[in-house]
């Protein structure tokens, strides 16, 4: 029987999602599942398998499907072998559920129902009424809608850094993509301290090793607590600035954490009322406060970075690199503090780039990502956060319309709805543009049946 297709390209969290959603349905399309990683099911964030990279959100929180919320948990209870760091456990064992939900998808179903493309997707092209998805090994298939479930791009390269630098082993780019710092590093740059820099301080730490994590504000993410019992307010409305009073007001004198956590149901109602002049002035001047209080650590894991920056092994500091230069035997740093106009220098055997995630995809290195803007099949949003999406999560092109049976989901998307970076956020949208995609193969397929 033929079934339509839709093509998923990228199968880390967001990916694997759209694709379990996409074969609930006996009787939805085929997934051709794309991914150039060695792995299937984890990304990014879950492809570590260092132990002290803890989940940032509690096991209660971690299922991978929002109407069964302890799906997780059930998970773990039939897994030997893993435990759980004050109710966070380590993401290569999230990982682990990822792929054995993968697996249980491609062997409870028909043979060709899933198939899993172990390539780089170079080039996504209109074809036919659907799409054309070209291959890097050479081949190409067609594909009835598509879904682009890229993750976020890895930070641009630092200010002020020569060429030298850049391309040197002394610098790590993306400390998730592979890169080494030398074992003989003795004083590693951390640029940037958000959750980033805590894992990298965490799985770089060694004896005799010191770290020196430089930030715009020099702010480190807030830690989880047992937030009080209490009853949420009303909804919160009104531009970025009323929204800080009221949250302040709801906090008086009790712990933050519950007011901001109640944030969570109108984050994107907010972020859609607000004008571009508030957005942009939300992004300027709260972000970085709303970043380390939204995005906590684990209690262990705050624990253990606190150690380290009383012990003197992690110095925390604000200000911002003006000039990265490779010496013989170091990286020759100048950098700025903020609010002052005198230069520093420092010296660091090795760079390792935390700044997190690009949001500007027409400065994107990679050549997928750069080639759907340069053909203008995606185009920026006004905020410059990841690609512009109307509400249904269809990306516009840059000729401001909307191409059919296109879709995104996953940290692409975030300048349409602001939080879509963890697993509470994507699980939704994914399963949303799983049943979008659906429906706009069967009626091709219905079309085409006459």
């Amino acid at each position: 029987m033929h079934r339509p297709t839709v093509a998923v390209i990228g199968a880390g969290f967001s990916g694997v999602l759209t694709a379990l959603h996409l074969l609930a349905d006996p009787d939805g399309p085929r997934v051709r599942l794309v991914e150039r990683a060695r792995a299937f099911g984890r990304g990014a964030a879950f492809g570590t398998a260092n132990p002290d990279h803890l989940l940032n959100v509690r096991v209660a929180n971690m299922s991978a499907f929002a109407d069964e919320p302890d799906h997780f948990v059930r998970w773990l209870a039939g897994r030997d072998g893993w435990n759980a760091q004050g109710a966070f456990v380590s993401r290569g064992c999230y990982g682990d559920y990822l792929q054995e939900l993968l697996r249980r998808a491609v062997s409870s179903g028909p043979a060709d129902r899933l198939l899993l493309e172990p390539d780089e997707a170079v080039d996504l092209s209109r074809a036919a009424g659907g799409w054309r998805v070209q291959l890097a090994m050479g081949r190409a298939f067609p594909a009835d809608a598509a879904v682009l479930a890229l993750g976020a791009p890895p930070p641009p390269p630092p200010e002020g850094a020569d060429a030298q630098v850049l391309a040197s082993p002394r610098y790590v780019a993306d400390p998730w993509a592979g890169g080494q710092v030398e074992p003989s590093a003795g004083h590693v740059l951390l640029l940037g301290a958000g959750l980033t820099m805590v894992d990298v301080a965490l799985g770089l730490s060694d004896p005799g090793r010191r770290f020196t994590a430089l930030s715009r504000r020099g702010l480190v993410s807030r830690t989880h607590g047992e937030v009080p019992p209490h009853e949420p307010g009303p909804p919160v409305r009104g531009g970025p600035l009323e929204v800080l009073r009221d949250v302040r007001r709801r906090i008086g004198t009790g712990d933050w954490r519950g007011p901001i956590d109640d944030l969570r149901p109108d984050v994107t109602d907010l972020w859609r009322s607000w004008s571009l002049a508030e957005r942009q002035r939300f992004l300027r001047h709260l972000r970085p406060w709303w970043d380390v209080c939204r995005h906590r650590v684990g209690p262990v894991v705050a624990r253990r970075i606190e150690v380290m920056r009383r012990s003197g092994l992690l110095d925390v500091r604000a200000g911002r690199t003006v000039r990265l230069s490779l010496e013989a035997d170091h990286v020759a740093v100048v950098w700025r503090p903020r609010g002052v106009r005198t230069l520093r220098r420092l010296k660091a055997d090795a760079v390792v780039n935390c700044a997190g995630a690009l949001g500007d995809i027409a400065r994107a290195r990679d050549p997928f990502l750069a080639q759907l803007v340069a053909r203008g099949v995606l185009r920026p949003d006004a905020c410059r956060l990841g690609a512009d999406v109307d509400e249904a999560s269809r990306p516009i092109g840059a000729d401001g319309r909307i191409s059919p049976g296109l879709f995104a989901v996953g940290p692409l998307t975030r300048g349409a709805v602001w939080e879509m970076t963890s697993v509470p956020d994507i699980r939704i949208q994914a399963a949303q543009v799983a049943q979008a995609a659906a429906q706009v193969v069967a009626r091709a397929a219905a079309k085409a049946a006459g």
